[in-house]
């Protein structure tokens, strides 16, 4: 993986696209050196139940779906989203299913997808990139821009479940990668509140990621609803406070790959932050 410094950029702001359309090529290579080796076909990855390739299936299946939301958005359709709560079943049922095509089958397919998903995104005016929207198959209405970030999760995190398969229990993700998508995991914590966890939580909570793609929130969870803002302070009264000492650690965090990040303050509303969201 690139060790090479890469400025900050905002994935919704069309003057970042050259950054994010260049983090997203670089981590779908490194995905695809890893996928195309035979040894590692059928290797058990960081990703409960899927083998190295089951990622791959899922890669053809998220693309396609975005196709499909494209099409029917610039036909005059109106598609529709299935919610975040049967995400992660779904891309589940998905995945293994394409366990039906051989290992040359599912490779060239993926890769077609995946020029294709180039050329989409290619086209995507920068004045549209974080404006223009194309409803997500589960996420709800998204900016065009932030398609490319999605690819990037997908490839950086699933590379570093493959790693992890592979042996590599120290692997970790690029950080520019994970500084585009830190401020997905905020936007995703909005939609992904266990309501009976929630049940009668009412705290404020700190998050500090350092590093030049990091940054200070101050979390509010009441009645339900998670929302985030930037600290202006230094967390005072807030009942908790998560140190992540980089965004890679957050980012992984927030897709269950570990219990990261530092946390101080109240343990049972630590407790309760910890076991707020439902997995998707």
């Amino acid at each position: 993986m690139s060790t090479a410094v890469i400025t900050p950029v905002s994935p919704f702001d069309g003057g970042g696209k050259s950054t994010v359309l260049t983090v997203m090529r670089r981590d779908r290579e490194n995905f695809t050196r890893l996928v195309s080796d035979p040894k590692n076909w059928n290797v058990p990855t960081r990703c409960t139940g899927w083998e190295v390739r089951d990622l791959v299936g899922h890669m053809i299946d998220v693309m396609e779906g975005y196709f499909k939301q494209w099409d029917e958005t610039r036909s005059g359709g109106a598609p529709t989203t299935a919610g975040l709560e049967v995400m992660g079943a779904t891309l589940n049922d998905h995945a293994l299913d394409f366990r039906k095509l051989s290992r040359e089958e599912a490779i060239d397919r993926f890769k077609k997808d995946a020029e294709k998903l180039d050329g989409i995104l290619d086209a995507v005016a920068p004045d549209s990139w974080g404006s223009s929207i194309i409803m997500h198959p589960y996420g709800g209405p998204a900016p065009e821009g932030a398609y490319a970030t999605f690819q990037i999760m997908d490839y950086a995190v699933h590379a570093y479940d493959i790693e992890y398969g592979l042996g590599n229990k120290l692997a970790t993700i690029d950080e520019a990668s994970a500084g585009l998508i830190l401020p997905f995991s905020f936007i995703f914590w909005q939609g992904t509140v266990d309501q009976k966890a929630a049940e009668g939580v009412d705290i404020q909570y700190g998050i500090h990621v350092d590093g030049p793609w990091g940054g200070k929130w101050r979390v509010t969870v009441k009645d339900g609803k998670f929302a985030y803002e930037p600290e202006k302070g230094n967390f005072e009264n807030a009942d908790a406070y998560f140190f992540f000492p980089n965004a890679a650690e957050e980012v992984l965090t927030f897709f269950g790959r570990f219990p990261g990040g530092a946390a101080q303050g109240d343990p049972e509303a630590i407790e309760k932050v910890r076991h707020l969201f439902f997995s998707f």
